[in-house]
């Protein structure tokens, strides 16, 4: 995949995602009275980046394909941050701005669900203990609804690198002054959402076994990349994720999120297509992956996600939730019960359906 291909789609935004999803028919949604606590989505109002506007109203039109989701999680995304004061506590705006959103969605006036129940913000850990201050700032803000922080340490060298969200340096996570500002999670009961590429995993499994007390989420399957200097080489990266994977599951303090999988940075290439992947594709394509982490970690420490609106670059909501309940066509009640929402329910302290 060219670089220039690649940068040309990795942010097409909300309109236009649409307007090329609306090529298939929305699916019916499967087992429709599954309940699902949706533990990852973003929300924003960003044209001028190129990302478009998803905000309540385009994320109540994925939730209405007939799932039965009742509450989310919102993850940090640079969304809202303050234009003045300090550097430092500028990201507090954006947990502040979540907060509304999830009181509207209390109100009930916008549907059942319950939008941003929990919110995962963002506070600079290369501050150390310093970050103590923003922390307690977005606990304030918050309305109760504060549970964490989730940190990217994307690095690649090619391709996909030149297209994280905020520039990085290799092993962020090993670095001194990040962990003294790590450290100050644990002590405020704070969870740590991990976004990095496969090959930060080594790091972060040393980051798991030295914080054996903290709660580590890892995001979209550990980030396979599938692209540059990836691209077609899955028989060579599949086995060095998956010893990474199964390295890092022996670490209790660590769980892991079953989505992200609809990004291009994957390298599936389904936003190549005239139109959307089927359910039973996606299904398919990305059954190798959730059976990984499921067999490394259990139903118990493993949740579904959608990843929306980044993954909408591959998939409707509808089917992505579609092919999520036909890969677990054949599990037990209880595992669909962790998997749909027990786990997160647990990890993010929310109402259990």
């Amino acid at each position: 995949m060219a670089d220039g291909e690649y940068r040309g789609l990795i942010h097409r935004n909300n309109a236009d995602l649409t307007a090329w999803l609306a090529k298939r028919p929305t699916e019916a949604a499967l087992e429709p009275e599954l309940p699902i606590i949706d533990p990852h989505h973003h929300l924003w109002d960003a044209p001028q980046r190129g990302r478009g506007t998803y905000l309540l109203p385009e994320l109540l039109a994925d939730l209405g394909g007939g799932h039965n989701i009742v509450s989310t999680v919102f993850l940090e995304c640079q969304a809202m941050f303050r234009a003045g004061g300090p550097e430092a506590m500028r990201p507090v705006g954006e947990v502040e701005f979540v907060n509304g959103i999830a009181a509207m969605s209390a109100s009930g006036q916008y549907g059942k669900t319950r939008v941003s129940e929990a919110i995962v913000g963002w506070a600079d850990l290369m501050l150390g203990a310093r970050v103590r201050e923003v922390l307690e700032a977005e606990i304030a803000v918050a309305g109760g609804r504060f549970r964490g922080v989730r940190y990217g340490t994307s690095y690649d060298e090619g391709v996909a690198g030149k297209h994280v969200s905020r520039p990085m340096t290799p092993h962020r996570l090993l670095d001194a002054k990040f962990r003294e500002g790590f450290a100050e999670l644990g002590k405020l009961g704070l969870t740590f959402d991990s976004w990095h590429f496969h090959p930060q995993l080594p790091d972060l499994v040393d980051l798991a076994r030295t914080f054996p007390g903290q709660t580590i989420i890892v995001d979209h399957v550990g980030g396979v990349l599938g692209v540059g200097q990836y691209a077609g080489k899955s028989a060579e990266v599949i086995p060095i994720w998956r010893k990474s994977l199964q390295e890092l599951a022996e670490c209790p303090n660590v769980v892991v999120k079953l989505g992200g999988l609809g990004m291009t940075s994957f390298g599936f290439g389904f936003h190549f297509g005239d139109t959307p992947p089927s359910s039973q594709e996606l299904a398919a394509t990305w059954k190798p992956y959730l059976e990984t982490c499921i067999e490394a970690f259990g139903p118990e420490r493993c949740m579904f996600e959608s990843n929306f609106p980044p993954d909408k670059q591959s998939c409707g909501y509808t089917e992505l939730w579609n092919a999520f309940k036909r890969f677990t066509a054949g599990a037990s009640a209880a595992e669909k019960k962790a998997l749909y929402s027990g786990t997160a329910a647990r990890v993010y302290r929310m109402i259990a359906p």
